[in-house]
């Protein structure tokens, strides 16, 4: 059923299986961001906000690349043996084997998919690859979301065999929609994944626990409005449902940004040029990283990048005109990323250069004081 549906148009399965909607994938990307360690910081603002404004495309491929809809679901509870152990095995030829290959793929293949994302991401960094690296990590992004909306990894996707049909495009589109001033969640920090196939399944494990929740939400909402339409049943399912909702976004953007680093760290933490002004061919710099929030209003973050054991850093702020206006570091800085935050409310609003001098070495960028 879902196959056929796939196939129908294109404007039909954005209306009916988008995943998440657009609005909440982009949060999810955007907010992956946040919760990295000071070692990736070079990746703010520009390169992250490609993987924001891409967090939509492999929905968006689904019209013309008959291969990607099946990457974006996994009706894992049509497995006999997730049903009698909780689990599936992670290999996709072993699967294959037991069940036909045709079986599977019509299940989905999300797991699968995920993890092809994040190898496709890590060769990306260690060939310094950072515009098509954007690209796999906004891929990584969606597939990450989708399997933490528990409706994409179940065969009940759509509330069908429960008498809840639209319930999809009800709870991830619309309720998403009306409720996205809510999707508020704190950073939280990455870890190091040790094994990405095993993280990626168990987090489908954890999350299909939530399916029932949905569910129940829909029929709960449904009973105090009389209705699914309405905005009276609309507040009902986001009382029962928007708690556990948020839980489900936040969680997507933590395991983006741990694959992201795990990624990262596993290409051998590779260093941007010319964004991240840390040249590949001569690594050995030390350089001022992309400066945030920029324009900024009362603390901005000059993040410095030391490629040697120590060295004697310099610091200076100069206005538009070339004039000093104060020497903001001078000491020794040991190797890895230091950030130095400065509290600009005294600074007059306008254009000013941060200069960071290491031996000979020295890197400029512009930054904006905002009124």
């Amino acid at each position: 059923m879902k196959k056929i549906l796939y196939a129908v148009s294109f404007v039909g399965i954005c209306l009916l299986l988008s995943s998440w909607g657009s609005k909440a994938h982009r949060i999810i990307n955007d907010k992956s961001a946040y919760c990295y360690p000071t070692t990736l910081l070079f990746l703010i603002p520009n390169w992250t906000n490609v993987v924001t404004a891409n967090a939509s495309a492999a929905d968006y491929r689904k019209g013309s690349d008959p291969t990607e809809a099946p990457k974006h679901y996994i009706d894992i509870d049509n497995y006999p043996e997730f049903i009698q152990n909780g689990q599936i095995s992670q290999s996709f030829d072993t699967l294959v084997a037991r069940y036909g290959y045709t079986f599977v793929m019509d299940q989905g293949i999300l797991p699968w998919a995920t993890v092809t994302a994040f190898d496709s991401l890590k060769a990306c960094f260690g060939r310094y690859d950072w515009n098509k690296a954007a690209l796999f990590a906004a891929d990584l992004g969606h597939y990450l979301g989708d399997e933490h909306q528990p409706l994409h990894i179940t065969k009940n996707y759509n509330g069908q065999l429960t008498g809840q049909t639209g319930l999809h495009s009800r709870y991830e589109t619309t309720m998403i929609s009306k409720y996205e001033q809510l999707l508020v969640y704190p950073p939280d920090s990455v870890q190091l994944i040790a094994n990405v196939s095993d993280f990626v399944f168990s987090n489908l494990y954890t999350n299909y626990a939530y399916v029932d929740s949905v569910l129940i939400a829909d029929n709960i909402a449904h009973t105090i409005a009389g209705n699914v339409s309405s905005d009276a049943y609309y507040q009902a399912l986001w009382n029962e449902s928007g708690a556990f909702t948020i839980d489900l976004l936040r969680r997507a953007s933590l395991s983006l940004a741990d694959l992201i680093y795990t990624a990262w760290v596993q290409a051998g933490s590779p260093l941007m040029y010319p964004a991240g002004l840390v040249d590949p061919e001569n690594p050995g710099q030390t350089r001022l990283l992309t400066i945030f929030p920029n324009p900024a209003t009362q603390i901005i973050s000059f993040p410095v990048v030391v490629t040697s054991h120590s060295e004697h850093v310099t610091m200076y702020i100069y206005n538009d005109n070339g004039n000093l206006v104060e020497t903001m570091f001078n000491g020794v800085m040991e190797k890895g990323t230091h950030t130095i935050k400065k509290d600009i409310k005294n600074l007059v609003a306008g254009v000013y250069l941060c200069r960071v001098k290491a031996g000979n070495v020295s890197s400029v960028q512009r930054f904006v004081v905002a009124p």
